[in-house]
């Protein structure tokens, strides 16, 4: 923050430039679009300009009293930003403390967060999920909270590992049995396309509802079945175990598919504004340190995987060295056309009743405003 000193120079510096001008007033420079196409959106929104948040020096100044935001999460390896911002002063640096807690399911989160008595929450592309915004709950997706590393997949097919000379090609798999954890959600989707990449149809492979990735484990390992789409860290625990390989990598066919999102109540968007603010920018600092050790190799890599061991069930600081870990967007940008294309599936599987407006469900906004005051990464 500016000191004492600053701000005395700063008033003596405005009231000479208002004398010299005659007291005139001056326009406000209206703000620039940065968004590129890949949250390129139709959607347009009133907000409230930022410029009284930020510094002389364009960053954000932290809150005048402390305030709390609650997350929902569970644990999972795609909150590491929500993890690292919180054990390395990020959300603290502007007077914010956030307080995790947990749902048994989403029926229950879900109305929670519209009703604003939590603040923001991670939600996985579903039909269950699309048809709760259709019926009426107000939630929004805000950022990206999970997709795939290109080449190097956290959530990607899996082979049984005696079966790797018969099966070289993904059209090989017709006839077989392959395991995918749910119907009419983003394994689904991935699923639809590799088939699609495949040359396949979906009578032509077994398809194998398996809601446990523990338990396409077992079956791998009672032959059960020939495939699945498997995730981390199990993907390297059954290589280890010499239970299954690698299949290829699902950003061979779907390079920009978005499996998870940040989801933000409306009231903490649009009432807290300059707090939800602060806390992106805080969270996309959290997530800025993760790429730096995951994807470039930089930085301090032991103490983010201890605040990873920390915080998720993957307690051995060992296998955080094997996995391919979870994408995570360091500018926070989501694959927002990919999300429209799992929902337009879902609707053609006659899963989802209703439309959902996606200029109001998909709210871009917040990313961008911080992202005019942090910079890209």
């Amino acid at each position: 923050m500016r000191g004492k000193w600053l701000k005395i120079i700063g008033v003596f510096f405005l009231i000479v430039t208002l004398a010299l001008a005659g007291c005139a007033s001056s326009e406000t420079k209206p703000k620039e679009d940065t968004q590129d196409d890949q949250n390129s959106t139709d959607q347009t929104k009133e907000q409230e300009s930022t410029t009284e948040d930020t510094s002389s020096e364009g960053e954000l100044e932290p809150l005048e009293e402390p305030v709390t935001v609650t997350i929902a999460e569970d644990g999972s390896a795609s909150g590491a930003g929500f993890y690292i911002a919180k054990e390395r002063g990020y959300f603290e640096q502007y007077n914010i403390n956030v307080e995790f807690v947990k749902f048994g399911n989403s029926d229950e989160m879900l109305p929670a967060l519209a009703a604003g008595k939590i603040d923001v929450a991670g939600g996985i592309s579903s039909a269950s999920f699309f048809n709760s915004i259709a019926q009426g709950i107000d939630v929004r997706m805000i950022a990206d909270k999970g997709h795939n590393v290109m080449g190097d997949s956290y959530f990607t097919f899996v082979l049984r590992k005696d079966l790797q000379d018969e099966i070289k090609d993904y059209k090989d798999l017709k006839g077989k049995r392959v395991a995918v954890s749910t119907k009419n959600a983003v394994d689904d989707y991935i699923y639809g396309k590799m088939l699609e990449h495949a040359g396949l149809t979906r009578d032509d492979v077994e398809f194998t509802l398996m809601s446990d990735f523990g338990n396409m484990m077992s079956a791998m390992g009672n032959d059960q079945i020939a495939a699945a789409l498997q995730i981390e860290p199990l993907i390297t625990q059954g290589i280890e175990e010499n239970l299954h390989v690698k299949f290829g990598d699902v950003t061979d066919f779907a390079p920009k598919a978005q499996i998870a999102m940040v989801l933000g109540s409306p009231k903490f968007l649009n009432e807290r504004r300059d707090v939800a603010l602060r806390f992106m920018a805080g969270y996309l600092e959290g997530v800025r340190d993760y790429n730096d050790v995951f994807v470039k190799g930089e930085g301090e890599k032991e103490e983010i995987i201890n605040i990873m061991t920390n915080h998720t069930a993957l307690k051995d600081p060992a296998i955080w060295n094997k996995v391919a870990v979870t994408g995570l967007n360091p500018n926070g940008r989501m694959f927002i056309e990919d999300i429209k294309k799992q929902y337009d599936m879902y609707k053609e599987n006659g899963a989802i009743k209703g439309e959902v407006d996606f200029d109001k469900a998909v709210d871009p906004s917040l990313v961008e405003d911080v992202l005019k005051i942090i910079g890209e990464y």
